[in-house]
């Protein structure tokens, strides 16, 4: 039994080495796979999302990107995957810039990255099974042997092998994140995206989520960003954290061990959960007297 899984390991992994290959240029190795230029970007003329930030992702790391609710965590993620263009500024991938325009490069650029969406979008109406295969099918040609080998071994790494028949419905909420973490591995991404992995999870479900993001970048040497609110669990298995409030701005930055040493309100404030402090909780308003028509005292 242990010979026939080292040869599917095999097989699989001489699989992702000729897609790597074929897929892109080789390149001279450098310690930043993501950069953001000062990039600047806003839905319209009367708000920004992000305000001039720059920022650098190193290579085979975890990078956390925490911050309160609107303060463009996900719309930086966007930005990186091209769904958006800067308004200004520049988001390099390995040393490509990314060009919203250019849809050949998009598509090469999105092969080497997965997703995992913050409510997991799975599709409903397949099994868990279908739902992990579904990027291998569209996006190679692989033998259906190699294709149910692959996906198998997918499962397996988040423990789900044997619910490869069940149906998304017959799942738990925990499950299903990681049945759509399986989907976002199938291809051997070099970047994997995390939106909000932790949501609505409980404790041990959110445990796990945890080790298998950290083993999943250790084994497979891939770079991800994690976007989380989840403090306790990006400072335990991050390599890098940053900090962002809302206007688009970057409080802090550093290893997670500095991030909680930190002697700044703003970070002390998020990282230790502090009602009071630089961080409001309501969004910017008017006077509440003029909304609610009475006179102010």
């Amino acid at each position: 039994m242990g010979g026939q899984a080292a040869r599917v390991h095999e097989r699989i992994a001489s699989f992702a080495f000729a897609r790597r290959r074929s897929a892109h240029p080789l390149r001279l190795s450098t310690d930043a796979f993501i950069e953001i230029d000062h990039v600047t970007f806003g839905y319209d003329a009367s708000r920004l999302i992000l305000d001039d930030i720059s920022l650098a992702f190193e290579r085979g790391k975890i990078t956390a990107i925490l911050g309160s609710s609107g303060c463009g965590k996900t719309t930086l993620l966007r930005l990186v995957a091209g769904v958006h263009g800067t308004n200004s500024g520049r988001v390099v991938f390995d040393g490509q810039l990314v060009d919203v325009r250019n849809a050949a490069q998009l598509t090469a650029l999105r092969r080497r990255l997965g997703m995992l969406f913050q409510f997991g979008a799975l599709f409903t109406d397949l099994t868990v099974f279908e739902n992990v295969a579904f990027p291998l099918r569209e996006h190679t040609d692989l033998p259906e042997a190699l294709v149910r080998d692959i996906v198998l071994m997918k499962l397996n790494a988040v423990g789900l092998r044997g619910a490869a028949p069940l149906r998304i419905s017959e799942v738990s909420g925990g499950m299903a994140r990681r049945v759509a973490l399986a989907r976002a591995i199938a291809l051997d991404p070099e970047l994997i995206m995390y939106d909000e992995p932790f949501a609505g999870l409980d404790l041990v479900s959110m445990g796990v989520a945890a080790k298998l993001i950290r083993t999943l970048n250790d084994v497979t040497g891939s770079t991800s960003l994690l976007v989380s609110h989840d403090v306790p669990q990006c400072m335990a298995i991050a390599d890098y954290v940053v900090l962002m409030a809302p206007g688009g701005r970057i409080v802090a930055q550093g290893t997670p061990a500095e991030m909680m040493a930190s002697a700044d309100p703003e970070t002390r404030q998020f990282t230790r959960g502090e009602p009071d402090g630089p961080m409001k909780f309501h969004y910017p308003a008017r006077d509440i007297a003029v909304d609610f028509g009475v006179a102010a005292a």
